[in-house]
């Protein structure tokens, strides 16, 4: 071992030594002359095909680039009065970050202390055991019960140490979901001993009577926060803007551990311009979904691969082989999915929703990837 990896290895601490770097996909440029294909459509990601809302594009293009050299608001202030005013909260309620991702820090950060613990789902959204392990905290991983959330063992699983419960619902990438039915006896069984954090990341894709909104939960339980996104339904992934609302009290410990100016300007423009949509974008896009769901559903049943369809813009599908060989093979034709055997569901991928085109190439170029079906 060489004099610079001893002094590495006695500065990092055991937990980051022992985490693996995220390696993320590298640009569809480079991707296009690595496997030898002219267009390449990103089915990995559970972007919105249709874009942003067309307020949102106005607002994009209109952006005085003049006043990049100008720090944005370090607390979206314009944004969460909107968000305050569209949801029927306090402005102090909301608080906005660089990303879903950026909101999981801060409240991990805010409540974990040396020896904590949050628990969650075994096969979910990795990023709340990603953060909690690489800041020093356990995360325990409680089995998927039906593709679903198991809210018994979840309980079971509380001890003196657990300060934060991370429910995604729906689910990614299962497309399972907790009805409000059985959220309400989940809350009132924790009973504001520990934080339940409600990730709806997909929420706006659910179209289902019983799903609940945790919104309005908000005024029940001061122990929840819930996380929103501008990424998925909106369009927004490339700007990188999510939030989280909760009780103002809770929030406001949140915020103590928050990056001020984390949050660009044209993001918050963005986000801002897209709370102006009458419900148009919303719905052209789950008829874009439901049309795919429905078309895949009849194909890939023809194919006889069995297949999770449940709520959200994706699609998990198991597949008879490697699905790191199949990914190869599909990039080959321009179709990129996302692998998940590193999400603890060997052979299987998950698909993005697109339009049916789209669609439709994705199956016929599967189809020639498996042979024999």
């Amino acid at each position: 071992m060489s004099a610079q990896a001893a002094m590495l290895g006695n500065l990092v601490p055991a937990h980051i030594r022992n985490i693996s770097a995220y390696i993320p996909s590298k640009p569809d440029d480079v991707l296009r002359e690595m496997y030898k294909c002219r267009q390449l459509y990103r089915l990995n990601n559970n972007e919105n095909a249709l874009g942003p809302t067309s307020q949102a594009m106005e607002a994009i293009k209109k952006f005085a680039p003049r006043t990049a050299a100008i720090y944005p608001s370090g607390d979206a202030y314009h944004l969460c009065h909107r968000l305050a005013e569209r949801f029927g909260h306090s402005p102090e309620a909301f608080l906005v970050g660089n990303g879903a991702n950026e909101v999981i820090a801060f409240v991990i950060k805010a409540f974990c202390q040396p020896g904590d613990n949050i628990i969650t789902a075994e096969k979910t959204f990795a990023v709340y055991e990603w953060v909690a392990e690489f800041s020093g905290f356990e995360a325990r991983l409680i089995p998927l019960r039906d593709y679903g959330f198991d809210a018994e063992n979840m309980l079971r699983a509380i001890d003196e140490y657990t300060k934060i419960l991370f429910i995604c619902n729906p689910n990614n990438p299962t497309g399972t979901y907790w009805s409000e039915e059985k959220l309400r006896a989940f809350l009132d069984r924790v009973d504001g001993r520990q934080i339940v954090v409600l990730d709806e990341a997909y929420a706006e894709f659910v179209e289902a009577p019983d799903f609940p909104d945790g919104m309005k939960l908000l005024h029940e339980y001061p122990n929840l926060i819930v996380f929103r996104t501008f990424s998925k339904m909106y369009g927004l992934a490339a700007l990188r803007i999510g939030y989280l609302a909760g009780n103002p009290a809770v929030v406001d410990i949140i915020r103590r551990t928050c990056v001020v100016y984390s949050v660009n300007a044209l993001a918050q423009t963005a986000a801002l311009a897209t709370l102006e949509d009458n419900g148009e974008h919303v719905a052209a896009t789950r008829r874009m979904v439901s049309a795919a769901k429905a078309y895949l559903h009849a194909e890939l049943t023809a194919m006889g691969l069995f297949h999770l369809a449940g709520e959200g813009n994706y699609m998990m599908i198991r597949l008879p082989v490697s699905d790191t060989m199949i990914y190869r093979k599909l990039m080959q034709q321009g179709f990129m999915v996302r692998t998940m055997t590193g999400f603890r569901f060997p052979n299987h991928i998950r698909v993005t929703m697109n339009t049916l085109p789209v669609m439709e190439g994705f199956i016929g170029a599967l189809k020639s990837v498996l042979p024999g079906l």
